[in-house]
């Protein structure tokens, strides 16, 4: 048996027992697939991300769920990182490439002037997807109605590496009514029965956000609802600039995007999308702070 050492950060915070934990193992190399799986499961973080060394990056990271792996985790991407500069085995203003199962992806890392670091990701390029199911069983199983739908805003799926459906609402009294019923998401989501399901509106508790939103994950995942979700961040970025261009400041290429507040995490993502010879690109920003370290028997 084997003693793992697992170090919590909290992403998208500055305050530990904020923004959304994740678990990391900074040295992987060795473990199996059952092993990193188990020691995921006993962590209980809704991901742990693991450390590995790469041969076409300069580090390669695998994501873990309670019950499955991910292809790719912002919050843990952004812990990782942070937990690699905290530690002085990156440098504030590094640019990594950073191996995952959604590709590999430009990481970049800087200071903010206050003692912190700030970790930016590229996400891969946005990529949307309609959605026909009903719109009155996603409001049911959202515990909503489908009033509270955004009426011209559309529900779509969205991926920046990880695809999750979108459902703009009204307000944020559409979000906080909300008590989903998980275990419909795969009837319901049929073009995509394991994909998570995103809600948000354009009302924001903070002043400096611009989108409230919050993250329910699949049934499958192992997990109910996610702190402050990085990944679908991003994909809500693109979604404004694409789908939500009347909705947004002229020129405005940037988002500040709060969430957690529903689950007293609160936490802010910091959003920026360009397009580049018609390419839309997607940078997603945080910090992360330092929260505890356990240690798992595999």
């Amino acid at each position: 048996m084997k003693q793992i050492e697992v170090l919590r950060y909290d992403a998208f915070s500055k305050t530990a027992g904020l923004g959304n934990p994740a678990g990391i193992v900074l040295e992987a190399d060795g473990l199996t697939d059952r092993e990193m799986q188990k020691i995921a499961e006993q962590a209980g973080y809704n991901e742990t991300s693991f450390l590995l060394p790469s041969e076409s990056a300069d580090i390669r990271i695998r994501y873990f769920t309670p019950g499955h792996e991910m292809n790719l985790c912002g919050h843990a991407t952004v812990a990782s990182l942070y937990a690699l500069l905290e530690k002085g085995a990156i440098e504030a203003g590094a640019e990594l490439k950073v191996e995952t199962k959604a590709g590999v992806l430009s990481v970049y890392t800087a200071s903010d002037g206050n003692q912190r670091f700030l970790v930016t990701l590229e996400q891969a390029p946005p990529s949307f997807q309609s959605f026909t199911g009903s719109r009155s069983q996603l409001a049911e199983a959202l515990g909503i109605s489908e009033a509270d739908f955004h009426e011209a805003l559309p529900v779509v799926y969205g991926s920046t590496g990880i695809w999750t459906l979108l459902v703009p609402v009204r307000d944020l009294a559409a979000i906080r009514r909300m008590k989903p019923v998980q275990a419909e998401f795969p009837n319901i989501l049929t073009e995509m029965p394991r994909a998570s399901v995103h809600p948000f509106c354009l009302e924001t508790i903070h002043r400096d956000c611009q989108l409230h939103g919050r993250h329910f994950s699949s049934p499958y995942s192992g997990t109910s609802e996610d702190p402050v979700t990085g990944t679908a961040s991003g994909v809500m970025g693109a979604y404004m600039k694409t789908y939500g261009k009347e909705f947004c400041e002229e020129g405005r290429t940037d988002f500040l995007i709060e969430q957690g507040q529903e689950m007293g995490k609160d936490g802010k993502v910091k959003i920026e999308v360009a397009e580049q010879n018609g390419i839309m690109k997607v940078r997603m920003t945080g910090t992360a702070v330092f929260a505890e370290k356990q240690s798992f028997e595999v």
